[in-house]
């Protein structure tokens, strides 16, 4: 999930040349294709030709902004991760304002991300285990995330909200994992899951009993 990736450094123009211009339409054309493919079928069956035709341009054509589809995947997934990083903000860092509303805010604008890009984040699914550069990607995201949690948790001991326990980071990779898991299955539909209203509860009431000792109150 290489290096751990900074949190909400751009990618995107992971596979580009760089003489290419940012912004180039036929790029952001063959990446919009991709996106609308991956909602309609597995990224095993998407190919070279489909992404081409989709954005209006030659197989020889595709190659000048990508040297393969493998590479349009990991600039969509570095796109998503960065449209994630920046719904979350700084929420985790200040989470001690108000640690129910900040806790719910990661979790649900999280998953809403993911939701939104559901394609891309079941395409990332189905190649992790073979794609070693998408695999590498997302460790490096959940590395990332696993130590801001962690920082989070031991500011919230530091300052007498939370008890202490299991280790800061081991419970911190432990709640992110679960979370990575149980999104995984809702969008899915890879049962068991949970329903997509209720994910963000219930994932919520498991972090505050985790971390707090608390649980959360239900919406009415």
């Amino acid at each position: 999930m290489t290096p751990v990736r900074a949190i909400g450094a751009s990618g995107a123009t992971r596979g580009r040349r760089s003489s290419r211009p940012s912004g180039d339409d036929r790029e952001a054309a063959i990446l919009a294709t991709a996106e609308r493919l991956l909602e309609q079928q597995g990224f095993s069956q998407i190919s070279i030709d489909d992404l081409a035709r989709g954005a209006g341009i030659s197989r020889p054509t595709f190659y000048f902004y990508f040297p393969s589809k493998n590479a349009v995947l990991l600039t969509l997934l570095d796109r998503v991760v960065d449209e994630a990083n920046a719904a979350t903000g700084d929420l985790v860092e200040h989470v001690a304002e108000d640690p129910l509303a900040r806790w719910r805010a990661v979790i649900r604008r999280f998953y809403e991300t993911f939701r939104s890009h559901r394609g891309v984040a079941l395409a990332c699914a189905e190649v992790k285990g073979t794609n070693t550069e998408v695999r590498e990607l997302w460790a490096s995201v959940m590395e990332e995330w696993v130590r801001r949690t962690e920082d989070a948790i031991r500011a919230e001991r530091d300052r007498g909200a939370a008890p202490g326990g299991l280790p800061a980071r081991d419970l911190a990779t432990a709640l992110v994992s679960m979370n990575e898991r149980m999104i995984y299955a809702t969008l899915a539909n890879d049962g068991p899951a949970v329903a997509e209203s209720d994910l963000v509860d219930v994932l919520l009431d498991i972090w505050l009993t985790s971390i707090y000792r608390t649980t959360a109150p239900y919406p009415d």
